[in-house]
């Protein structure tokens, strides 16, 4: 994903402070909110870093939910595009993570609900998947033997149908805590629902997630 942002302060924000420019390579060493604030001053570089640092997280977290890769590469696309155009509006205050999960969660809850008003685009994300030779891995280390890797990926992909089965609330708490680690709080925030909801709604996707698998792994 090629982003190349030129975001420009309006002059009704006020003059903007003067900022030491940073070397491209130290701007890892900088948080979030920090590349924010060096992007809205004019490092380019800062908002490339930031797009570094979330794509795969986004990808993985927007394909568990809606479960079409080639669609959820779209939306994490329109993800960053939706930062850029407000990024100016981000409250430095909060977490940088939750707020662009916010949006990508958005987005992959919109792609939800329009494919249930589409049955034929449904089915056609539905037969992809069935024919797919493969699926997207992580955890994976050289050093394992083949027998593990095989393994590790079969788990992955009973892991991946089971979370697709789960109802669309449940299966985004679900892949928010128990596939991104998120905290309960952030979560909340995340999916605009109660702590006690989140916690109910997880408690609930965790046992059905328990039904779904276990034949599959018999």
């Amino acid at each position: 994903m090629d982003m190349k942002p030129n975001l420009k302060v309006g002059d009704d924000e006020g003059p903007m402070e003067k900022r030491v420019p940073v070397a491209r390579h130290e701007l890892a060493s900088l948080e979030d909110a920090d590349l924010v604030n060096r992007y809205l001053h004019g490092e380019r570089f800062a908002f490339q870093e930031l797009v570094g640092r979330y794509q795969d997280r986004l990808l993985n977290f927007i394909y568990r939910t809606i479960n079409d890769r080639d669609r959820a590469e779209d939306l994490v696309q329109e993800t960053f595009v939706r930062v850029y155009r407000h990024l100016h509006r981000f409250d430095s205050t909060k977490k940088f993570s939750t707020w662009i999960y916010t949006i990508a969660s958005n987005l992959a809850k919109n792609e939800l609900r329009n494919r249930s008003r589409n049955p034929l685009i449904l089915f056609q994300a539905i037969k992809k998947n069935w024919e797919a030779d493969h699926r997207p891995l992580e955890f994976e280390d050289s050093t394992y033997s083949p027998d593990e890797l095989f393994r590790k990926r079969y788990l992955r992909e009973k892991v991946e149908l089971a979370v697709a089965e789960l109802p669309e609330h449940h299966r985004v708490v679900f892949v928010l805590r128990e596939l991104e680690g998120k905290a309960y709080d952030e979560i909340s925030e995340i999916t605009g629902v109660t702590l006690g909801t989140v916690k109910s709604r997880l408690n609930r996707a965790r046992n059905r997630f328990a039904q779904i698998i276990a034949p599959m792994l018999d």
